[in-house]
């Protein structure tokens, strides 16, 4: 089966369930448009084996497009709405990319590829225009790696990648159903947006209510209008609704006696006072619009607290673990009404793990193998030598350990790692979700840096204006209590301007490190 072979069944199963919700349009009408599309671009040019650039928000013409590819045959090339000219035309030729799908915001003038206004109105179906017979080892998207670190390089990925990760999300079925709204304003072009925005939205039969802004005004709008069952954000996201629900409860002076209730929840139903449960939580779920089921995480390590929350409204909250690589979501977490570490869950259906070089607390390597893990970098063959095992295995370069119920806990990345001169590794994700609860502090950035030839555990704090050098000082060290003392973060910067960050919100280190080498970030002075 290709891409288009899964949409095709799709739409034959569940011909009338609304696949973009804000626009109407059932799974058959989509269908039919995305016959129309592939017309207006076999007429443009594009053909069988072509890569094919698509660079947009979060459009209705955005899957259309992806799916009328498909069609011809030819290869998406995901690209991030955030980068410059520079870099698309970098991207394009490396990819072998000659034709863009874009907003029209985004063009410009460049002899790398020709643009096409994904926008524009497509006319009839050509009838005699057959969807051509890809392969699933043919490569269906490629995309360029935007973590935090590192230099970017080419993923290839197959049908039979993107689908098996579309079966593998069946392991959330208890939460989602056919018919089931999901809300979708994770940017498409991520992986992480485009595999529970289209792969499992089409795998549930599934609606997809898109929104190209993140602006909180909106998405509260839209979660009133189209009251979404299925939600997935970045944990970022979650703890800034979290944090802003429960401030308002402490405004109107309701915190206090709602946080008893729902830690108390099972005990007061016991006692047959579910009324008083429902009275908190209802409200709270009015602001999700009323309908919400489940809501899922990925990018980074959601803090239990977070997850514990949105678990005591009645609502279960999924972590997912993935790479570009995997297609997303490989590991995914099972809803619990206690979480008490960062939990990313196992390997799902058809993929396994290995952890390798452990350490005394039992943190070592992640390697992956499986449906979902790509077959290599394009044109990479050094890397792809470093990074794959004889077995097939693919080393994600991220630190985990396991616990006796068989979920893996994310660490940090191996090429973050802080090793002391000691020989101690410190996890910088440790060390910033401690310091992310201190009040003022609103990111932070923790990596190894030199000090008068000493390696030490470096942090740069974004912090709100009337946040001083002092009140810092005495926070972090009250902080640092909570951690072993060679962990402590002694050495800091600080600065009122947001730190450099991906597009799903993960801080890139190396650019802040660079930063404060620059001289941009004051420093606290021992």
């Amino acid at each position: 089966m290709n891409m288009y072979q899964k949409l095709e069944n799709a739409a034959n199963q569940w011909p009338e369930n609304l696949f973009l919700v804000r626009e109407g349009i059932t799974y058959s009408q989509f269908l039919s448009q995305v016959r129309a599309r592939a017309t207006t671009l076999r007429d443009a040019g594009v053909k069988e084996g072509d890569v094919v650039g698509v660079l947009s928000h979060n459009l209705p013409q955005f899957p259309l497009t992806l799916f009328a590819i498909w069609y011809l045959g030819g290869v998406v090339l995901m690209l991030d709405t955030n980068l410059t000219p520079f870099e698309y035309d970098n991207m394009a030729e490396i990819a072998g990319c000659k034709f863009v799908c874009a907003e029209p915001s985004f063009f410009y003038k460049t002899n790398k590829f020709i643009f096409f206004d994904i926008t524009r109105k497509d006319g009839n179906i050509d009838y005699d225009l057959r969807a051509f017979p890809s392969e699933s080892t043919d490569v269906a998207m490629m995309s360029f790696t935007s973590g935090s670190t590192g230099t970017p390089k080419v993923v290839p990925l197959t049908h039979f990648n993107l689908i098996e990760c579309a079966n593998s999300l069946e392991d959330m079925s208890e939460y989602y159903h056919s018919g089931d709204i999901m809300y979708g304003f994770l940017p498409l072009y991520h992986i992480f947006g485009f595999s529970i925005g289209i792969l499992a939205t089409i795998h549930f039969g599934g609606g997809l209510v898109l929104q190209p802004t993140i602006n909180p005004k909106y998405i509260l709008d839209d979660f009133k209008t189209f009251k979404p069952h299925v939600i997935p954000a970045v944990p970022r996201i979650w703890e800034l609704f979290r944090n802003k629900i429960i401030d308002n409860m402490k405004i109107q002076k309701k915190w206090r006696v709602a946080s008893f209730i729902l830690n108390n929840q099972k005990t007061l139903q016991d006692m047959g006072l579910s009324f008083f449960v429902r009275k908190v939580q209802e409200p709270l779920l009015e602001i999700f619009g009323g309908r919400a089921r489940l809501l899922i995480a990925g990018g980074a390590a959601t803090k239990p607290e977070v997850e514990n929350f949105y678990e005591s409204l009645g609502l279960a909250f999924i972590q997912g673990y993935g790479l570009t690589e995997t297609v997303g979501p490989i590991c995914i977490s099972k809803p619990t009404s206690k979480r008490l570490a960062y939990s990313v869950g196992a390997p799902t259906t058809n993929n396994e793990c290995e952890i390798r070089d452990k350490d005394e607390n039992g943190v070592g390597v992640l390697w992956l193998r499986g449906h979902q893990v790509f077959g290599g970098y394009l044109n990479n063959p050094e890397v792809n030598a470093e990074v794959f095992d004889d077995r097939g295995f693919f080393n994600t370069g991220d630190m985990v350990f396991m616990d006796k119920n068989g979920e893996l806990h994310f660490a940090g990345r191996k090429k973050q790692v802080i090793v002391l001169d000691s020989g101690k590794n410190v996890y910088p994700d440790e060390l910033e979700a401690l310091y992310m609860n201190i009040d003022g502090v609103k990111n932070v950035a923790v990596f190894e840096h030199k000090v008068k030839d000493k390696t030490v555990t470096y942090a740069v704090f974004q912090v709100s204006p009337d946040m001083t050098m002092e009140k810092l000082s005495a926070a972090v060290a009250e902080a640092n209590k909570k951690v072993a003392s060679y962990k402590w973060v002694t050495h800091f910067a600080m600065t009122t301007e947001d730190l450099p960050t991906t597009s799903t919100q993960k801080v890139k280190h190396h650019v802040v490190r660079q930063n404060l080498i620059d001289g941009k970030y004051p420093d606290r002075k021992e």
